[in-house]
């Protein structure tokens, strides 16, 4: 057998020869603006990277299982929970779907139970009826009544072979969190603190049972970017660590008790270096406040796919999404994980829709075989330096909010607050621009679907009666905006017509049409194509002919001048002219001619949209 080297045939090329390459097939264009990407977290990604782009990374020199954790918890296996969560209202109903959901694969079941009546109401022992906790992990999020339904969760699993003692699980109770959706604690502060006190003794003989919760995900779903995310997280994890503490309950119990929730968006790879610079950035907090810390430092996280792009329209490709988010949090190595179902942004998800969402990590599992390789993206050179810039950005605003008081003063101040807003803003007006896409919803919509009888308000409102001191955060759904301007074409009871006046240039009149046809069927409007007619009076006549309320002119720059001012002469209260397109050089000269109206690339489409339906009407 040859020891000749594999690939020995081809030379080494260094990043000086790269880089000179590079500069020859730009041909004199600026470097940063055509390849380097500036993320919505303000740092830039290169073009590619090298070996040499890891030098310094000392985190790269230790195992998974080892601190600071930021390869993963686990050094056998990427076995993470994968979690199905149901939204209590009926105790016997929801155990029913439980087990079901058990019996087809799930590993741990999440109830979560809106409202303080029925939270004091709620059945824990029919809830819990036929589920062994020490044998599949139960995730409660029931807010101020957490320490009560802990109580009886403990008293179910005393009647049952595991004991109280083998119970796995964990009772979400973030009062951090609530200030970000009510303002408030949920209860006066010594009530909230002798609650989580309550359970910390609890369960202090529970090994691995976790009462403290830090629920990031409210953050990405109001519009935070990744950096934003994890550093607000990590500073309500530390203002815990500050405000909890006692003799009976050192920094590394309180610890030990703390679970995260993510949301994990469609952003891919940044999504998996997200949650490595979590585990990172947390335990180097842990240690900071204990350098004996142990296996305390290490941060349980728990995923769920992000609500914020989620889409009422085309639902079917929410599982595309959900699809690729469950495997980011899968490579990142989360703890457990929730799909959310397809249709969850419009109605109670159905058994079909659980079913898909459950499915997704099965077969991530079970066929993919991502549970069986620890860290699966060690050494990737992209996300290795993905990591290291969330980190970085991450722990600086981490550092800002320690020096406004940590996360309860920034949140009081309005801090916190102000940052989301302004990246709320960024990704309203990147998705009303279309320069951010959300497939058949301001992009390729499917014109034959309509949804305004499906849409059911099923969704728990959060409230509480306790006088406010922070202004709260606001989750939104980046597709909201265009889903409202669609349905408020289907709830008018028409559909205007939008018909394509295409002429001359044949590959120009194709391009603009295809454009226009996609501009006008966003909002619902039906759209009619055309081969292309021979003059502009027969164009206009084809479309009076089909009653089009729009008469889109598709052409070429060149020939607008002369095609111009006889569309606008021939559609004369015929219908509304719109012209396709934005040639700069002669727009002057086509609204002198009369044209009003144009539709081109980097439009507001949402506002342009708005318009045309206050000129019909609707």
């Amino acid at each position: 057998m040859s020891d000749k080297k594999l690939f020995s045939e081809f030379p080494p090329v260094s990043t000086s020869q790269w880089e000179e390459q590079i500069a020859k097939d730009l041909k004199g264009a600026d470097y940063e603006k055509k390849l380097v990407w500036r993320t919505n977290e303000g740092f830039p990604v290169r073009p590619y990277y090298r070996g040499e782009n890891l030098a310094g990374l000392e985190y790269r020199n230790v195992l998974p299982g080892e601190f600071p954790y930021v390869r993963g918890n686990r050094n056998d296996a990427n076995n993470w929970q994968v979690c199905q969560d149901f939204c209590v209202n009926d105790a016997k109903e929801s155990n029913e779907k439980a087990l079901d959901a058990i019996a087809r694969g799930t590993d741990a079941i999440g109830f979560s139970i809106c409202g303080k009546n029925l939270v004091q109401n709620i059945d824990v022992t029919a809830l819990l009826k036929n589920i062994c906790t020490g044998c599949n992990p139960v995730h409660f999020d029931v807010g101020i009544n957490s320490a009560n339904v802990l109580e009886a969760v403990i008293n179910d699993a005393e009647t049952k072979k595991c004991g109280a003692k083998g119970i796995r699980g964990s009772m979400f109770y973030d009062i951090l969190g609530r200030i970000a959706v009510c303002g408030c604690f949920g209860a006066d502060s010594d009530t909230v603190s002798s609650s989580i006190i309550n359970m910390l003794y609890m369960t202090k003989e529970l090994n691995g049972y976790r009462v403290i919760g830090v629920d990031a995900a409210h953050f990405q779903n109001s519009g935070a970017t990744l950096v934003q995310e994890l550093a607000i997280s990590l500073a309500m994890g530390s203002d815990y660590l500050t405000i909890l503490p006692n003799n009976a309950f050192p920094v590394a119990e309180i610890a030990k008790r703390m679970h995260f929730r993510y949301a994990i968006g469609s952003n891919y790879f940044m999504e998996i270096a997200k949650l490595r610079a979590a585990r990172l950035l947390w335990a180097n907090i842990v240690k900071a406040f204990d350098p004996d810390c142990g296996d305390a430092a290490y941060m349980y996280i728990h995923g769920e796919t992000a609500d914020w792009n989620m889409t009422v329209y085309d639902p079917y490709v929410n599982m595309l999404r959900t699809t690729t988010e469950a495997m980011s949090g899968a490579i990142a190595g989360v703890d457990s994980l929730w799909v959310r179902p397809f249709d969850a942004a419009y109605r109670n998800p159905d058994a079909f829709s659980e079913r898909i969402a459950r499915n997704q990590q099965i077969v991530l599992k079970e066929e993919a075989y991502m549970s069986k390789i620890v860290d699966p993206s060690a050494g990737s050179y992209y996300i290795e330096n993905l990591t290291a810039s969330i980190a970085e950005n991450a722990w600086k605003l981490f550092l800002e909010i320690e020096d406004e008081g940590g996360y309860i003063a920034a949140m009081k101040k309005g801090v916190i607050q102000g940052q989301i807003k302004e990246s709320a803003a960024k990704r309203r007006a990147a998705v009303a621009s279309r320069k951010e896409t959300l497939l058949g919803t301001n992009q390729y919509a499917n014109t034959g679907e309509f949804m305004k009888d499906k849409i059911r308000d099923y969704r728990c409102a959060v409230s509480c009666s306790e006088e406010k001191f922070a202004e709260t955060i606001e989750p939104f759904r980046l597709g909201e905006a265009f889903e409202d301007l669609r349905l408020k074409t289907e709830r008018s009871g028409r559909r205007p017509k939008a018909f394509m006046l295409t002429i001359g240039n044949l590959a120009m009149r194709k391009a603009r049409a295809g454009f226009a046809c996609n501009f006008f069927s966003v909002a619902g409007f039906e759209v009619v194509d055309n081969n292309g007619f021979a003059t502009v009076e027969e164009g206009v006549e084809a479309a009076v002919a089909a009653n089009a309320e729009i008469i889109v002119l598709c052409s070429s720059d060149d020939e607008y001048p002369e095609l111009a001012p006889q569309a606008v002469a021939a559609t004369k209260d015929k219908g509304i002219l719109v012209l396709a397109g934005y040639p700069k050089a002669i727009v002057e000269e086509l609204k002198a001619a009369g044209i009003e109206n144009f539709i081109f690339m980097g439009q507001n489409v949402l506002e342009a949209l708005e318009k045309y339906q206050k000129m019909l009407g609707i």
